[in-house]
């Protein structure tokens, strides 16, 4: 479930926002009624040195992209 809270009712309220956060709740802070930020619980450090030894492994497994590639991507569609 998503929560959204005004600026003002976030500084005020930080501690309790941030204990529903802790629970899995998602916080939004809108700025009148425009979205600016939004509080997520963080990853644990195990999670996330999976996630990126997850991903340094898919790069790995790519191959190489030479200076000549990217030039061409670069020029691709212009005329």
């Amino acid at each position: 479930m998503t929560l959204t809270v005004k600026v003002g009712e976030a500084k005020t309220h930080l501690s309790e926002l941030l204990a529903k956060v802790e629970a899995g709740e998602d916080v939004v802070i809108a700025r009148g009624n425009e979205p600016v930020a939004r509080l997520v619980k963080a990853t644990d450090s195990t999670e996330r040195r999976r996630m990126l030894d997850t991903l340094r492994t898919e790069r790995a497994q790519r191959s190489k992209v030479g200076a000549d590639e990217i030039q061409a991507w670069k020029t691709e569609g212009r005329r």
